[in-house]
């Protein structure tokens, strides 16, 4: 770990204040995460809020047999609203966190996180924009889930993925795909095909180019 530099931190997050930023500085430290780390797993103790600064970080809820789902990313200048919720509460994490890339997190420590809610209005700001961003996030996930087909949701998610990680080609497995998407490989598998026999989609080991997608395209 090292230490936050200012000219950083108020790059990312300009609105954050000068006696913030300085703040920052002096009780924040910097935490680094190779791709494919575990940032967080559910029942940790939280003692720090992370606020990335590069990279990326993917978002899980974990069912009681192990099984994951994808919630949402975590991209530079984000921060994690439920884990802010847990910190502030004194609860363990309810979340599992994951980097997809190598990245870079802004530990602020819990102590000061009420106490900066008080005392600083960019940060109050902050954390309430924070758990507005991801409720907004998660309602869309929940919409999804609960009045969409798989199909659907399938699309929605290669779409969130080409998005936020900038690129056609997709990284992923099926099986990665539906562990993701709380389905099966056979189902998924089944799916994928069926968009790459309309030319919607390349499939390639571990690799899923994005040609062109369409929600009309799974009628």
């Amino acid at each position: 770990m090292h230490m936050v530099e200012e000219k950083l931190i108020h790059n990312l997050f300009p609105d954050f204040e000068p006696a913030l930023l300085r703040n920052l500085v002096e009780k924040a430290t910097i935490r680094e995460f190779a791709a494919g780390e575990q940032v967080m797993k559910t029942g940790q103790n939280i003692r720090s809020t992370l606020l990335v600064i590069s990279g990326l970080i993917k978002i899980y809820r974990e069912d009681e047999e192990g099984g994951e789902f994808f919630m949402y990313y975590l991209q530079p200048g984000q921060a994690c609203a439920l884990s802010m919720i847990c910190a502030a509460r004194q609860e363990t994490s309810e979340i599992m966190a994951r980097a997809v890339t190598d990245t870079e997190c802004i530990a602020v420590p819990l102590e000061f996180m009420d106490k900066w809610m008080m005392e600083y209005r960019s940060w109050y700001y902050f954390v309430l924009g924070s758990y507005r961003s991801r409720f907004e996030e998660l309602l869309v996930t929940v919409d999804h889930i609960a009045f969409r087909h798989m199909d659907e949701r399938l699309l929605f998610y290669l779409q969130t993925q080409t998005e936020t990680l900038k690129t056609r080609r997709l990284p992923f497995s099926a099986t990665e795909i539906a562990a993701d998407l709380n389905s099966s490989r056979e189902v998924i598998s089944r799916l994928l095909k069926k968009l790459a026999d309309k030319g919607q989609i390349n499939l390639q080991r571990n690799v899923v180019e994005i040609l062109h997608l369409d929600f009309k395209d799974m009628a």
